[in-house]
């Protein structure tokens, strides 16, 4: 019987030809893949999973003497420099002749681009190697950070740089509803790292893109750009609180899309709807990882009416009725106030316009309720008084073995 190949072997039989390849890029792209596999099947922690592979890595072939052998140790020990090891790794007497221009880039240039609603930021980096023959050419780091769900989404490593910066450039010059900028580099690292820190942790990774291939060669070049001159970590935005939010109610129930959509006019009884609608706009907004309360957009239009307020939200009729049309309000109260351009005011009116069918079914079957919405939806239609300790107990004790299952 075969003994059976470790990953490490697998490794190496997967890296036998990286000493016959052109440039060092194209070394630290194939290395970058192929701890892509570690990243990927991680279940936590997954950038600490890959860097504890590569000091097994550099362990298990420190007697390798093979020119593959020797040169993908150089290759993760540049992608991975803080593994236990990696400092000791030296090219092998057969290196090629570009191992010596393995991670010896410099940045040439940093961007930022992005949609006008602040649904989603990407940052370009881009970097030439001392030696453009042995190294390869200047290419770019593209991340792009998601920050409705505040990770960094996807990651992307390729060139030549120039072609991928004036794509970018002409794409953005071409649609009004995304812009371009030169980026700080302290800037550009703080973000990325911060968000790809929370990707790490994630048990499941986003199904598409290059994320998990390119992670370590992103992670390399990161390192490379200056530190932030504050914390690395910036403080994330605090939600209002109860004067702030009180405040803003008031300036809202005073500007003229609350009167355009009549919602300065509305009958004494549907008051109450009207105060617990926009209390879950700016509950909704405290939820999101940046807490901005005036970021509205078509994509957090469809999370807030077709996921978020069904799982986390008890609304009768009246409250059901009246949440689009707040929301339609606020939105274009929103924009207004962050100054965006026309076209992107009318596409998230639009895209309320275009949930509401969805919005009334959802509402109609509670398919989207969580167990705790649906079990206090059950309580209020059974007339229970959710302000009532001794009752809340008795439907409990009641209701025990209908719970259990």
């Amino acid at each position: 019987m075969a003994t059976p190949q470790t990953p490490y072997e697998a490794v190496l039989k997967a890296a036998r030809d990286v000493d016959k390849l052109d440039c060092a890029l194209d070394a630290e792209m194939l290395g970058t893949a192929l701890l892509g596999s570690v990243y990927a099947i991680a279940e936590e922690d997954r950038a600490g999973a890959v860097r504890t592979f590569v000091e097994g890595f550099l362990t298990a072939t420190s007697r390798r003497r093979a020119a593959a052998a020797t040169t993908i140790r150089s290759v993760f020990a540049t992608l991975v420099p803080d593994a236990t090891g990696a400092a000791a790794v030296k090219p092998g007497a057969q290196a090629p002749s570009w191992s010596g221009q393995l991670g010896r880039v410099r940045p040439t240039g940093t961007y930022a681009y992005g949609d006008v609603y602040g649904d989603q930021t990407s940052y370009l980096a881009t970097f030439a190697y001392e030696d453009d023959t042995e190294g390869g050419p200047e290419h770019a780091v593209v991340a792009l950070v998601d920050h409705n769900i505040g990770i960094t989404k996807d990651v992307f490593v390729g060139g030549p740089a120039e072609r991928i910066l004036g794509q970018v450039r002409r794409m953005c010059a071409a649609d009004g509803l995304t812009w371009f900028r030169e980026e700080d580099p302290r800037t550009l690292r703080a973000e990325v790292a911060r968000h790809l820190r929370i990707t790490d942790e994630m048990g499941d990774l986003p199904g598409e893109g290059s994320l998990a291939t390119d992670r370590a060669l992103v992670g390399a070049r990161l390192a490379l750009l200056p530190m932030p001159a504050l914390s690395p970590v910036p403080d994330l935005p605090e939600p209002l609180g109860d004067d702030e939010r009180s405040a803003l109610i008031r300036t809202f129930l005073a500007a003229p899309e609350a009167a355009r959509f009549e919602l300065d006019r509305l009958p004494e009884g549907d008051l109450g709807s009207l105060h617990f609608c926009l209390s879950l706009v700016l509950d909704h907004a405290a939820s999101l990882p940046d807490a901005d309360p005036m970021r509205w957009s078509p994509i957090v239009v469809e999370l807030f009416l077709l996921d978020w307020v069904h799982r986390r939200a008890v609304l009768d009729m009246d409250d059901a009725a009246l949440l689009p049309r707040v929301v339609r309000a606020w939105a274009a109260y929103a924009s207004r106030v962050r100054g965006l351009p026309t076209e992107a005011v009318a596409a998230t009116d639009q895209a309320v316009e275009d949930t509401v069918p969805e919005f009334v079914r959802l509402y109609t079957t509670g398919e989207r309720r969580s167990p705790a919405t649906a079990a206090v939806a059950q309580l209020i239609a059974e007339g229970v008084d959710l302000n009532d300790p001794a009752a809340l107990d008795a439907w409990l004790a009641e209701n025990r073995d209908r719970l259990g299952e």
